[in-house]
């Protein structure tokens, strides 16, 4: 897969990082996507034992069959501290390495991380969307800001997560009875649409198969370090 060269760079110090955030998130388009999805990449990461390197993996998911397509892993040593809001610069570098490894060109990108359900409004899936300008959803298992309402208990339904009056994301039950997820956009979708897709590829757990095979890849590979 062809990825952009970087528009800047990851070696910034934390005060920094959450500025360049902010000036990006202003360039995150909120748009319906232009093309049908055939093929959705999965990512997402994890942390050797001894938390120095960073392992990324993907998995390309064909929505239609339920088959995975291609699958990459990549691992990058962490250059930058454990911060709150600011886990993109340890986990994209080896994201990044990940997706250039692929021979298919997925149509969206799904990732096991935050969108514009962020502090500054640019989570993992926001920034690696915009850098490599592709439709982005980011489905996180946990929330990292804003309030909701109860969440629901019948799959596929869903209440709004605020942060202040501004709707940032959709809390969705993915399965009747069992604990949300935490959805919103990541570049270049609607939220409605990240709704869509997260509901039609949980079909079977509370996690959707891009992700959650993306999340057993990278824990065989930690496994193995």
């Amino acid at each position: 897969m062809k990825i952009p060269a970087p528009l800047h760079r990851w070696s910034l110090g934390t005060k920094a990082a959450a500025r360049l955030q902010e000036k990006l998130a202003t360039r995150i388009r909120i748009v319906p996507l232009k093309r049908a999805v055939r093929r959705i990449a999965g990512i997402d990461v994890a942390f050797s034992s001894d938390g120095t390197r960073c392992i990324a993996g993907v998995v390309v998911y064909e929505p239609e069959t339920g088959e995975t397509i291609e699958t990459k892993v990549a691992v990058r040593a962490v250059r930058f501290p454990y911060v709150p809001g600011l886990l993109t610069f340890r986990e994209a570098p080896a994201t990044l390495a990940a997706l250039r490894k692929l021979v298919c060109e997925p149509d969206l990108l799904m990732f096991d991380a935050q969108g514009r359900a962020h502090p500054r409004r640019l989570g993992l899936a926001s920034h690696i969307g915009l850098l490599i300008d592709r439709p982005s959803i980011g489905c996180a298992k946990s929330r990292l800001c804003g309030t909701h309402d109860l969440p629901p208990i019948e799959r596929g339904r869903s209440v709004p997560l605020y942060d202040g009056q501004e709707i940032i994301g959709a809390v969705l039950c993915t399965r009747t009875n069992v604990k949300p997820v935490f959805v919103s956009v990541g570049h270049r979708i609607t939220l409605d649409e990240a709704v869509r897709w997260v509901t039609a590829c949980a079909d079977r757990y509370r996690l959707p198969e891009p992700t959650r095979r993306a999340h057993q890849l990278v824990t065989r590979m930690r496994k193995g370090m």
